[in-house]
């Protein structure tokens, strides 16, 4: 894990999740310190929530690799999952949206509830807010904790910029950086598109980043 705030940047080409790729700040902080903190939770359901590529899966990496447990797509939930819960501490589902078969879904949270389990759930938007028809199941959302990861700040920006870029062997000045986070939209998704767009023309034009091309890409 670094803190943005050490300002290293010193980027590796792993793809694994480690702990030192990912980066703290204002937006995610507080999620990271509770994880960190676990068992010592007020309920044993947690729902992190936020919007792709907002880092919800490399917590969760980061999560496991230090307390263990089993991982899981809500959309693929199903008798096997829940006979191999019974040998875990740790449940992950991630993903969850309205199309989780409901009637399993609530058996996973009995099944939390009577073994004493920790459940967390990743989700683009708050369980409390998805559309489940079964009452009972509606009801159980009220355990949750709630924890939403935040729009990214300039900081965290800057750092997501620089890391991925760099991962592409892309070069780009401070000031074009400083440019971009002026303009572009407070949306993970948004940043994965530039950043998708640079290599795109970056690889075309086969010429280092200029302001003609952030503006180009920014549509100005």
């Amino acid at each position: 894990m670094r803190d943005i705030d050490q300002k290293i940047f010193n980027f590796s080409n792993d793809k694994n999740f480690k702990d030192d790729d990912f980066y703290l700040s204002n937006s995610n902080r507080h999620i990271y310190k509770m994880l960190e903190n676990w068992p010592k939770w007020e309920k044993n359901f947690l729902n992190i929530v936020g919007e792709n590529f907002s880092g919800k899966t490399h917590l969760i990496n980061i999560f496991l690799k230090k307390f263990k447990g089993i991982k899981f797509e809500s959309n693929l939930i199903n008798n096997h999952n829940l006979s191999e819960i019974k040998f875990h501490q740790n449940i992950i589902l991630e993903n969850l949206d309205k199309n989780v078969n409901e009637k399993l879904l609530y058996t996973l949270f009995n099944i939390i509830e009577q073994d004493n389990k920790f459940l967390i759930v990743t989700s683009r938007n708050s369980i409390i807010d998805i559309q489940f028809t079964l009452n009972d199941l509606k009801s159980r959302t009220k355990n949750f904790i709630i924890q939403n990861i935040e729009k990214p700040d300039d900081e965290l920006i800057f750092a997501l910029l620089l890391k991925n870029l760099s991962d592409k062997q892309i070069i780009i000045e401070k000031k074009f950086i400083d440019y971009i986070i002026k303009r572009i939209d407070r949306s993970y998704g948004k940043i994965f598109d530039l950043i998708y767009k640079i290599d795109e023309i970056s690889l075309r034009k086969k010429k280092p980043i200029d302001f003609n091309i952030i503006k180009e890409i920014l549509g100005e």
